[in-house]
């Protein structure tokens, strides 16, 4: 019997899509152990799944940025606060690339027009709080921040082509994913700033 939760089927689904970017709802199906008809009973069509699976890849950035407490960092101007929220943000970022990296650069996704709105407000959240971070000393300011936040996004679909392809181990993504931003974008050697980060994101 099909008796797989909307949940489930797409966790499935997504990460069958993540290792197979243009499986077929057969595909998925198969995947989410449940049977086409049933799959077709909690979602229409492909176009409907994958709407759910942008949803979810959206809710999880924000719930990344609500974690890091990027907006109580960006409003305290403080330093360390700021260099602590970064490191969150980034380190949550590599389980984000891991989880829901399809929908990085799915094409239907990224044109559902609600969803591109949502991202738009969280991508204006997270330029402030890389132009606090400038302010603070904790990014160059010599940098256009959207730069920035583009840099980030292209690192997220490095964190996710690497995993994929299991070129670096699990442990170390958060560690280089962290120390190749700030070798670029941070004022501090990237040592320094992640110091503390390594261990932490090693488990996740």
């Amino acid at each position: 019997m099909d008796m797989r939760t909307t949940d489930e089927i797409i966790g499935a689904a997504i990460r069958c899509l993540n290792a197979e970017p243009t499986a077929s709802m057969a595909r998925l199906a198969e995947a989410a152990g449940v049977s086409r008809a049933t799959l077709h009973r909690h979602f229409a069509s492909r176009e409907d799944l994958l709407r759910a699976l942008g949803e979810r890849a959206t809710r999880r950035w924000e719930e990344s940025q609500d974690a890091a407490g990027i907006d109580a960092a960006a409003a305290s101007g403080d330093p360390g606060r700021l260099a602590a929220a970064l490191r969150a943000l980034l380190t949550a970022f590599v389980a984000d690339a891991d989880d829901f990296g399809f929908a990085l650069t799915d094409h239907f996704v990224n044109g559902i027009p609600e969803i591109v709105a949502w991202g738009e407000r969280l991508e204006e959240r997270e330029i402030a709080f890389y132009t606090a971070c400038q302010r603070a000393g904790v990014l160059r300011a010599d940098l256009p921040v959207r730069w920035m936040s583009n840099t980030v996004y292209g690192l997220m679909i490095s964190v996710r082509e690497s995993l994929r392809r299991g070129d670096v181990a699990r442990r170390d993504v958060p560690g280089l994913l962290i120390d190749t931003f700030l070798a670029g974008a941070g004022t501090a050697p990237p040592s320094t700033e992640n110091a503390n980060t390594e261990n932490d994101g090693g488990t996740r």
